[in-house]
C-alpha cells in the first residue's frame, strides 16, 4: 500500500469506508483502568494505541513483515489495523444490540473458557516469580552440579536462579494436583460410558458428579479428542479426569477470589468479545447469502477478480544477441552445460548470480507480447527461444504448470469462490452502513494519535544520537579486569 500522506488520507475516510476480515487479536482496552493513550473510540469502547501496538508487532495480523518503529510503513500498518478494530467494535455492539449474548451455546462456551482460565489460575498461583532462591542454594547448586573450572558468570548465576526456580515450581504444581480433590466427593458413573450406548445416549444424561455439580454427556462428547478412538472408554476416562480436575481447580480459585484478578478479567472479557463477534458472524451469513441470480451477475461483472489464469513457473537465460542465445541453447540441449551454468556464466540480467534464472510463477497475458506466447506454449521441463524483448534475447525453461481456473460459473468451484467474495462484500457494506448510520458513534483522537507518534519519533532520534556520540569502545567491558565474573 503506497500513501503519500497516510494518516491524512486515513482520518479523512475513517468515519465512512472500512473493512472487517475476521479478529484473533485484542479488540477493546480494559475496563479496570482508564488508559492514557485512547486514540479511538466506538460508542462506549476505546481502543488504545498500545493495543494497536500489540497486534502490530503480529505479521500475522497485517499480512506483511512488521514494520520499523519511526517508519511511514508502521503508520500505515498502523491505521489499517485501527480501522480493522473500529470494524470489529461496531459488530461487538450490533450484537449486543441484538441480544446475541443471550445464546445458550455462546453462554456455555463462555462458561468453558472462564472455568479454564480460573484452573489455569489456581494452577500458576505462587508461581516461578513468587519463589524465593537463596544465594547460598545458588552457591551450592554451582558447586554440586556445575563442572570445575567454569566462570561463575552473572549469566551462569541467573541460569542456576531459574533452574531453581523452576524446579520448584513443578514440585508446587505436583502438589497441587495431587491434593486436589482431597475434600471433594467426585463419582463417576461408568455405565454411562461404554461406547456401545453412544448412540442413544442423551447429551442431558450425567456422567460424573463434584459435589452437587454434574458433568453431561454432551460436555464430555464434545471434549473427545478428535480421533477413531475417541469413544473408547479409556479415552471417556481420560478426558472425563481432565474436566472433573479443571472444574474442581475453578471452584477453589473462585474460593480463593482468583476471579477478580486482573488478567483473569482482561482474559475472559477479550473472549467474550472475539467469540461473540464470531458468532454474530456466523449468524450474519444466512441473511447476506446471496441469490443464485445475483452470484451469476457478480461474476459477468467481476471475471478478472475471479477468475485465476493459466501460470508458469520459469527458468531463464537473457543474452546479448540472437547468435549468442542460439549457441547456449544448442550447449545446454547437447549437455554441455547446464541452464543454472549457462545463466551464471552468460546472462545479462542484474540478478542472475542471486536468482540462477529462477523467476518463480507468471501469469499468462502479464509479460512482454512476444516473451508471453513463447513461455505459455511450452511443456513443462522444454527449453525454448531465443526470442528478444526490450531486455534481450531470452531462453525460457517451464518448471511447473498450474493450469487456469474459475472460469466457468457453472462449476461448483466457481460458484463456491463467486459466493464467497459476494458474500464478503455484502458484509463490508454492512459494516459501512454501521458505521454511516452513525448508530454507534465513532471518534477517531487525530491530535492524542499524531502526538504519540511524534513523541516516538523523538525518541527514537535521540537514542540514535546519543548512541552516534558513544565511541564504539566505551560500550565494551574490559576482558581482563574480571568485571565480567562474580566469585561464588
Amino acid at each position: 500500500m503506497q500513501m503519500k500522506n497516510p494518516m491524512k488520507s486515513f482520518f479523512a475516510t475513517v468515519l465512512t469506508a472500512g473493512f472487517f476480515l475476521g479478529v484473533a487479536f485484542p479488540l477493546g482496552a480494559s475496563a479496570l483502568a482508564k488508559p492514557k493513550d485512547v486514540i479511538a473510540k466506538v460508542g462506549d469502547q476505546d481502543i488504545t494505541f498500545s493495543q494497536i501496538e500489540i497486534m502490530i508487532n503480529s505479521s500475522d495480523v497485517v499480512g506483511m513483515p512488521i514494520p520499523t518503529p519511526g517508519t511511514p510503513q508502521r503508520n500505515e500498518a498502523r491505521l489499517l489495523v485501527l480501522d480493522k478494530v473500529i470494524s470489529a467494535n461496531l459488530l461487538y455492539l450490533d450484537a449486543l444490540k441484538k441480544g446475541i449474548q443471550n445464546d445458550p451455546a455462546y453462554q456455555r462456551d463462555v462458561e468453558a473458557f472462564s472455568r479454564a482460565m480460573l484452573a489455569e489460575q489456581y494452577r500458576q498461583k505462587g508461581g516461578a516469580a513468587d519463589i524465593k532462591v537463596t544465594d547460598a542454594e545458588i552457591r551450592n547448586f554451582y558447586k554440586n552440579n556445575i563442572p570445575k573450572g567454569t566462570p561463575f558468570t552473572p549469566d551462569l548465576r541467573i541460569s542456576i536462579e531459574a533452574r531453581l526456580k523452576n524446579d520448584r515450581f513443578k514440585a508446587k504444581q505436583a502438589g497441587l494436583q495431587k491434593n486436589l480433590r482431597q475434600g471433594v466427593e467426585v463419582v463417576i458413573d461408568k455405565t454411562k460410558l461404554d461406547p456401545k450406548g453412544d448412540a442413544a445416549r442423551a447429551g442431558t444424561d450425567v456422567v460424573a458428579r463434584i459435589g452437587q455439580e454434574t458433568i453431561t454427556w454432551g460436555e464430555l462428547k464434545k471434549a473427545l479428542p478428535n480421533s477413531s478412538k475417541s469413544n473408547a472408554e479409556v479415552a471417556k476416562i481420560d478426558t472425563l479426569n481432565t474436566i472433573i480436575d479443571e472444574r474442581i481447580a475453578g471452584n477453589k480459585a473462585k474460593a480463593a477470589r482468583l476471579d477478580r484478578d486482573p488478567t483473569y478479567l482482561a482474559q475472559v472479557g477479550e473472549y467474550k468479545k472475539v467469540h461473540l463477534i464470531s458468532l454474530y458472524k456466523a449468524k450474519l451469513l444466512p441473511q447476506l447469502e446471496p441469490t443464485d441470480k445475483e452470484v451469476k451477475e457478480y461474476f459477468e461483472k467481476n471475471k478478472e477478480k475471479i477468475q485465476v489464469p493459466e501460470s508458469r513457473q520459469i527458468q531463464m537465460a537473457v543474452l546479448k544477441t540472437k547468435a549468442e542465445a542460439e549457441d547456449i541453447k544448442r550447449k545446454i540441449k547437447s549437455g554441455e552445460i547446464t541452464i543454472f551454468e549457462a545463466v551464471s556464466q552468460y546472462s545479462i540480467d542484474p540478478n542472475a548470480k542471486l536468482t540462477l534464472g529462477e523467476f518463480g510463477w507468471v501469469d499468462k497475458g502479464t509479460g512482454f507480447p512476444e516473451l508471453d506466447r513463447l513461455t505459455f506454449s511450452l511443456k513443462p521441463d522444454e527449453l525454448g527461444g531465443p526470442v528478444e524483448s526490450p531486455a534481450g534475447w531470452h531462453l525460457v525453461k517451464v518448471l511447473g504448470v498450474r493450469n487456469a481456473g474459475l472460469q466457468n460459473i457453472d462449476e461448483k468451484d466457481t460458484q463456491k469462490a463467486t459466493k464467497n467474495m459476494l458474500w464478503h462484500e455484502k458484509f463490508e457494506q454492512y459494516v459501512v452502513n454501521l458505521r454511516t448510520q452513525n448508530i454507534f458513534p465513532v471518534e477517531v483522537y487525530k491530535k492524542t494519535f499524531e502526538q504519540i507518534v511524534r513523541q516516538e519519533e523523538e525518541k527514537i532520534k535521540a537514542n540514535k544520537k546519543k548512541s552516534e556520540a558513544t565511541p564504539l569502545t566505551a560500550q565494551k567491558l574490559p576482558e581482563k579486569s574480571g568485571a565480567n565474573q562474580v566469585k561464588p
